[in-house]
């Protein structure tokens, strides 16, 4: 880590300028005070000049390795999934701080194997789980702890897509290495939820389903997840949904809350939009909030809607550029990743087994 002064921001460099990258990561990044984007990373010609445009004064990398010797504050790693665990290990060893995108790993083990080399180093490490900070999670959350929901029973949870074509690229590859497919793409965002919500898995039981014409890895998967305290979570990843179901349906001892759509932070990033504090950010209109009640279905009008919550995926990396500052803990710990990734290779092995599989608690309690 550099020795910059404590008042002059903190240099970052990022590496890889595809969607993580260059939608999520760099302007999040750019827009958090305490932080300057200074090293982007592609070999891309195109990518290189759409990171020149977007961000004039950011200096271009070819690979990774140019940047051990640069003076950095913390290393961001956006590229392919295949590629995480080996950098985060570079950087760490080196002593400088890391933010890796999710999935942090292909397994729990090298998760936590990251997470020892970071502890025993003193080093940071923080996993990009940002969909913690999306509008209808923190809503729901806010019902939980306010008690609107009763005694939680089953949690369903959907993050699907209508794609029937397939696009190609290593997320779609069927190849180990590259890590690709739904189960450990967006089944990371909503496992990780869930165990935020509920607390640790126990059992897991999982189907997943290659659907679409020339499918090499998993298009439409669905993972039931038996929490410690007794909770059901029900998730659902698909590309392949012609018919979009609720964001989330939540079941409690006195209510439920059902919303649908998704926040809408994405989509204004990739307009080019950004959290500058110029145009209300993470905002809902009244039309597309949930509904809290019994016994009827929000599509009939039934329940009271519910003013959602200002999504906020800026306070991700405000909290990294805090705990940077003042030596605090991570947003997300590399501990929670792993725990995360317990639950995914359960419902990879219950996929190909056809059985429940069981966490044990010796498992789900650590870290």
């Amino acid at each position: 880590m550099s020795t910059s002064a404590p008042t002059a921001p903190l240099r970052v460099g990022l590496i890889g300028y595809g969607l993580a990258g260059s939608v999520f990561h760099a302007p999040l990044v750019a827009a958090t005070d305490g932080l300057a984007l200074d090293t982007v990373v592609t070999s891309d010609p195109a990518r290189q000049a759409q990171a020149r445009a977007e961000f004039p004064d950011v200096r271009i990398a070819g690979t990774a390795a140019e940047l051990w010797d640069r003076d950095l504050d913390l290393v961001v790693i956006a590229s392919p999934n295949r590629t995480h665990v080996p950098l985060a290990t570079t950087a760490l060893e080196a002593g400088i701080p890391v933010v890796v995108d999710k999935p942090l790993a292909a397994t729990a083990a090298e998760a936590r194997a990251l997470a020892t080399l970071a502890d025993r180093s003193g080093t940071f490490l923080s996993v990009f789980q940002n969909r913690r900070w999306d509008n209808d999670f923190l809503t729901l959350r806010r019902l939980i702890a306010d008690g609107e929901l009763g005694e939680v029973q089953r949690f369903e949870s959907r993050f699907e897509r209508w794609r029937p074509q397939l696009k190609g690229g290593w997320r779609e590859s069927g190849a180990p290495e590259e890590i690709g497919g739904l189960l450990y793409d967006l089944g990371s965002h909503v496992v990780d939820q869930a165990l935020v919500l509920f607390g640790p898995a126990v059992r897991v039981y999982a189907e997943a389903d290659l659907r679409r014409p020339g499918a090499e890895t998993d298009d439409d998967t669905f993972i039931a997840v038996t929490h410690a305290n007794g909770v059901r979570s029900h998730l659902y990843v698909s590309a392949t949904t012609a018919q979009l179901g609720p964001r989330f349906r939540v079941l409690g001892s006195r209510a439920g809350y059902v919303k649908y759509g998704l926040d809408p932070q994405e989509g204004a990033l990739r307009d080019g939009l950004r959290p500058d504090g110029v145009l209300p950010w993470g905002e809902e209109p009244p039309h597309l909030w949930g509904r809290l009640g019994s016994g009827e279905s929000p599509l009939t009008g039934g329940g009271i809607p519910v003013p959602t919550e200002q999504g906020d995926y800026p306070a991700y990396y405000a909290a990294v550029a805090a705990a940077l500052r003042t030596g605090g803990p991570a947003p997300v710990t590399a501990a929670e990743a792993a725990r995360c990734l317990d639950v995914l290779e359960a419902a990879r092995r219950s996929s190909e087994q056809g059985v429940a599989v069981e966490i044990p608690a010796a498992t789900s309690d650590s870290d």
